[in-house]
């Protein structure tokens, strides 16, 4: 397919992806659904006022809505047959939209013309731990290589609830968090600002429709409740960190700030990026099994712009494949015991690492803890993030002449308030 918009090889946002996201015009009006499709956003509930997204929902306005959780609601075949008409209207053979100039020039908006918005009211946000290497890394850090990986991370999805409430949209500052800390040779724990901020490189997922409280989501079923994918950056404070997570894991410490990147893209827009997941050993419980279990090729990347630079460098390139845990067993995990997902949940993957040291995701594993700091261009040396930092995560799936890709997700690291 191609679209009569033009769009660039190297664009993240050809018509073979179109993602959802929600977006406000910078000239004034209420924020609602837009899809992206090159340079440009196009508008659907401009569309769906025409009739001509008729059929996707019950009869209720599916796009004039300020957040996508209510066609999350709608379940895989609302998503899919929206997203094969919005396909139809742009493609390069459809007259509709292509020859109606006044129509395109209300429906379709320059990206640099609107701001983007969180794309869902997010009700619960879990991260996972499901990067073997990246798991192993911080083990051995920690309790050394024989005890790296703790008795049940082999056997189940680790993960935590995090906080749905400092879940922000990309372009947003960072601001450097305070809490309690105690070096080892500190006799005492003190009360201040973060001195080992890090990024974390992960992948999310939207779900929807949900299941209701006290029924599982078989996993066979998991990829019906999957509505897509986001780049998240899941800021850490590390001092703070190691201070409290014990025996209840993260808290004060992951809870200041999540950053998202703001298109969603479509499992059917990934469809045909799915690689066999890695091999687990010993073989997951029953209710992890699942024949039909996939990964996805997607390339990720990690760029960091030191305060007062404009030179953003890359400090990582992963891939999406080197997660020992699927999306499919994050999920039917999450709700075996009968919680209750919802449309608009946020279910994150964790540090997303390889096997090569310039495949960690994090400046934990990028510095071993400190002890290799990272060089960067110009003479800047890292061992956590400054003040004035910029940190951008990107990634995309190759196609064959296109790429489908999220944009980025960016933030700048401003002072402890």
């Amino acid at each position: 397919m191609r679209s009569f918009i033009p769009v660039a090889a190297d664009s993240p946002f050809p018509i073979q992806n179109l993602p959802f996201g929600i977006f406000r015009p910078n000239a004034g009006g209420a924020a609602r659904v837009g899809v992206a499709i090159g340079e440009h956003v196009l508008d659907l509930a401009v569309l769906e006022e025409r009739g001509m997204l008729d059929g996707i929902g019950d009869g209720a306005p599916v796009f004039a809505r300020p957040a996508l959780n209510h066609f999350m609601s709608l379940g895989r075949p609302a998503w899919r047959k929206a997203r094969e008409t919005i396909a139809h209207l742009l493609d390069e053979q459809t007259p509709t939209l292509r020859d109606d100039s006044a129509l395109r020039a209300h429906a379709l908006h320059r990206m640099a013309d609107v701001t983007m918005c969180l794309p869902a009211e997010i009700g619960d946000y879990t991260d996972f731990y499901s990067s073997r290497d990246h798991a192993t890394n911080v083990g051995t850090m920690l309790r050394g290589p024989e005890n790296a990986l703790m008795p049940n991370w082999l056997h189940l999805p680790v993960g935590y609830h995090g906080r749905a409430s400092s879940v922000v949209v990309s372009g947003t500052d960072v601001r450097r968090p305070r809490g309690q800390l105690k070096p080892p040779t500190a006799p005492a724990p003190s009360f201040g600002p973060t001195r080992s901020l890090d990024f974390e490189l992960e992948v999310a997922f939207f779900t929807g429709p949900g299941n209701p409280l006290g029924e599982p989501i078989p996993i066979a079923q998991a990829e019906e409740h999957i509505f897509g994918l986001v780049l998240m950056n899941d800021w850490s404070a590390r001092d703070v960190q190691g201070w409290e997570y014990q025996p209840l894991g993260p808290f004060l410490a992951k809870n200041f700030c999540t950053s998202i990147s703001p298109w969603v893209v479509t499992l059917d827009a990934l469809a045909p990026f799915r690689a066999p997941p890695m091999a687990q050993d010993p073989a997951p419980l029953e209710y992890l099994r699942w024949a039909d279990d996939f990964s996805l090729d997607l390339q990720l990347e990690a760029h960091l712009t030191p305060a007062g630079t404009h030179e953003a460098t890359a400090i990582t390139r992963t891939n999406f494949r080197h997660l020992y845990w699927t999306m499919a067993q994050q999920l039917a995990h999450h709700a075996s015991g009968g919680c209750n997902l919802r449309a608009g949940d946020l279910l994150a993957s964790g540090t997303v690492s390889g096997p090569e040291k310039t495949s960690r995701g994090c400046l934990l594993e990028l510095t071993w803890r400190g002890a290799e700091p990272l060089e960067l261009p110009g003479g800047a040396r890292r061992t956590q993030l400054e003040d004035g930092d910029c940190l951008s995560i990107t990634g995309w799936a190759q196609g064959d002449g296109h790429r489908v890709g999220f944009g980025e997700v960016t933030g700048r690291v401003l002072p402890a308030a």
